[in-house]
């Protein structure tokens, strides 16, 4: 199929966030009284956002989920992800060749909050890629993995999301690029991808140097 339209999640796709974000809030969980290990927090909360797990925080927890707290978090995960963030190996050639092949017609469309997508774009050097043609989850009624964001994308594209390709990484965000009706593409670097292939992804790759010729750039 020739794509209209290359639709990027950010964390774990473009950056390499997560291991950094998980971090600080496994910290802050651990001190909460939530005793969750590191590995746990990245298999619970990868792809998910702080808020939408608010339910089990609490119950784990056995405090209020306040925004003071979610302040708090947010300001030292911005502070670490400021001191340590690197790009995702070989993104920076994968990305110029699919928004040259493509016009263009490549957008990011994060379950993250804007400030975060924005300042790690900056941050890496892909912001010029993707500047006017970023989608957060919380600016959509519901984030992945519902569809919203990938819709408003596509819409924002002129693209027919049928005929869009998402790059992914988590099974939450196949799952929300599968219900948009795009073709997912799930990154895998460290396994064979079989909970990603499950949700619905098309394609499993493990290294950014194989998704242009996969995207047929």
């Amino acid at each position: 199929m020739k794509f209209e339209a290359i639709l990027f999640d950010c964390d774990g796709v473009l950056v390499d966030s997560e291991p950094i974000t998980n971090g600080v809030l496994r910290d802050m969980l651990n001190e909460a009284g939530w005793a969750i290990t590191h590995e746990e927090c990245m298999d619970y909360f990868i792809g998910r956002t702080v808020r939408s797990a608010t339910v089990r925080i609490e119950a784990e927890t056995g405090q209020p989920l306040t925004d003071e707290w979610m302040a708090s978090f947010y300001a030292r995960r911005n502070a670490e992800l400021d001191r340590r963030l690197v790009a995702i190996a070989h993104i920076h050639p994968a990305i110029e060749r699919v928004h040259a092949h493509h016009g263009g017609r490549i957008a990011c469309a994060s379950g993250a909050d804007r400030f975060k997508v924005e300042m790690q774009l900056v941050k890496v050097g892909l912001m010029r890629f993707f500047e006017g043609r970023i989608f957060s989850g919380h600016e959509v009624p519901q984030t992945k993995p519902a569809p919203d964001v990938y819709l408003a994308a596509a819409a924002a594209l002129q693209a027919d999301p049928a005929r869009c390709a998402v790059v992914e990484d988590s099974t939450i965000g196949v799952r929300a690029g599968v219900a948009a009706g795009a073709t997912v593409f799930a990154y895998a670097p460290l396994d064979d991808g079989e909970a990603l292939r499950a949700a619905g992804a098309s394609q499993v790759f493990r290294s950014m140097a194989e998704l242009p010729a996969l995207l047929g750039c």
